[in-house]
């Protein structure tokens, strides 16, 4: 066995994988099809690119401790490159953690080129050879031609469709009927489009009776529930958004010292707070259907859209069908996944995936153990998750408090938050 790995995917998992395995004297070589061959949704050709919303997800901040923000930390002990770059380029979002996209995959792309043991190569990659270790971090927008070999091996495949909310220049709002604030009273990162009911019911309508882009007749349309397009929420009743992506709940409006009716958020996009996205509105509607429905959101009715909404098939395995513990091929032990087509959702899920995959790559490399992780971590209850939970009722998932081992009579979700926290970080500081 040869000290090189062949990572495929140049996105946050594959990037991880690369670092990782690179950081234990592993020679790597990440493959990158863009910008040879373009995906439905990527629009250029740097490592790491975010399509969706830039929010990495919430943070450990003044006691509110999520399931995300252990997520997090855990990366940080981990010495993730992903976890570093979005800090360095992070924009102000209230108890989340957002990117600036452009800086956050120039900087990703910068240290990824500059390590002397990764070798960047821009090519499609399809062939999988039974004499190398290779890591699969293509994605839920894998080739068609990749996607077609891993079916050999993976079997069964399942789908759902994401979406992308819309990009807005600031200038082109309205500031007269807007305000800024966060909720809660927590700060001022968002930009806030109040609705009276009327206007409300007004978009509502139009909304649901907007033209979308439908999936191909063969393909049975599912949506992760993390990421549903707002006109499928809105499909679901009348005051869905109002409980959703619209809800007024904690915003003050100084103009009329009430909470509005229903509220859009706008958050920033990029450091220079001249790009903001719509918040929670990931759409498949038609770009001309976008356009002509946010532009009733007050305050909005003049806006530049420079990045409309797009909906695009994801893709990923039917995990623990066909993956084991460290997230290898059962078919093929030579074969690491990572990422989202692992059957984990989310940006920091998928870069944890990458750092497992990369550690364990690294290992099988290194003729060490290959690291069984902790069960109290959050990546260690990822990894169940996805070795245990049933094939036939699979779906993929987020990290939340509810995959962490179940705690005896501790009551309240902060309490057991900081367990939870507390459990991680602790069988993580050994593991490490």
């Amino acid at each position: 066995m040869t000290n090189k790995i062949k990572i495929i995917g140049a996105g946050l998992a594959g990037c991880e994988a690369s670092w990782q395995a690179a950081n234990r004297g592993i020679h790597v070589e990440l493959y990158e099809m863009r910008p040879e061959l373009m995906t439905p949704a990527h629009k250029t050709s740097g490592l790491a690119e975010i399509v969706c919303s830039n929010s990495l997800g919430s943070e450990n901040k003044n006691e509110r401790v999520t399931a995300a923000g252990i997520l997090k930390e855990e990366l940080a002990l981990g010495n993730s490159l992903i976890l570093s770059c979005a800090e360095e380029s992070r924009v102000p979002a209230g108890g989340a953690l957002a990117v600036d996209r452009e800086k956050f995959s120039e900087l990703v792309t910068k240290k990824i080129t500059a390590h002397e043991n990764i070798k960047l190569i821009r090519k499609e990659f399809t062939e999988l050879p039974e004499d190398e270790i290779i890591i699969i971090a293509s994605g839920p927008l894998t080739s068609d031609r990749l996607a077609e070999k891993l079916k050999a091996f993976a079997g069964e495949r399942i789908y759902f469709y994401d979406a992308v909310a819309p990009v807005i220049l600031k200038e082109s709002i309205d500031t007269e009927k807007i305000f800024v604030a966060g909720r809660y009273g927590r700060g001022d990162d968002y930009i806030n489009c109040p609705l009276n009911k009327d206007e409300y019911l007004n978009f509502y309508n139009e909304l649901i009776k907007a033209e979308r882009n439908l999936p191909h007749d063969f393909e049975k349309e599912k949506y992760f529930e993390g990421c549903m397009p707002v006109e499928a929420l809105a499909d679901r009743g009348v005051d869905t958004l109002r409980f959703g992506p619209m809800k007024p709940k904690g915003l003050i409006n100084p103009a009329t010292g009430r909470e509005p009716y229903a509220a859009v958020q706008l958050r920033q996009d990029n450091l220079d707070e001249t790009l903001y996205n719509l918040v929670g509105f990931q759409t498949g509607l038609k770009w001309s259907e976008q356009k002509r429905v946010f532009s009733m959101i007050p305050g909005l009715e003049h806006a530049e859209f420079v990045r409309l909404g797009v909906m695009h098939r994801n893709t990923s395995v039917n995990a623990p069908a066909v993956l084991d513990e460290f997230l290898r091929l059962k078919s093929r032990e030579n074969i690491f996944l990572a990422g989202q087509i692992t059957g984990v959702e989310g940006y920091m899920e998928s870069t944890a995936m990458g750092l497992v995959a990369g550690i364990a790559a690294a290992n099988l490399i290194n003729k060490k153990d290959l690291p069984a992780w902790p069960r109290e971590s959050a990546i260690g209850s990822l990894l169940y998750y996805l070795r245990t939970t049933s094939p036939s009722h699979f779906q993929p998932m987020n990290i939340n408090l509810g995959l962490f081992p179940e705690l005896k009579c501790v009551r309240g979700k902060k309490d057991r938050a900081k367990i939870f926290r507390d459990n991680a970080i602790k069988s993580l500081e050994k593991f490490f």
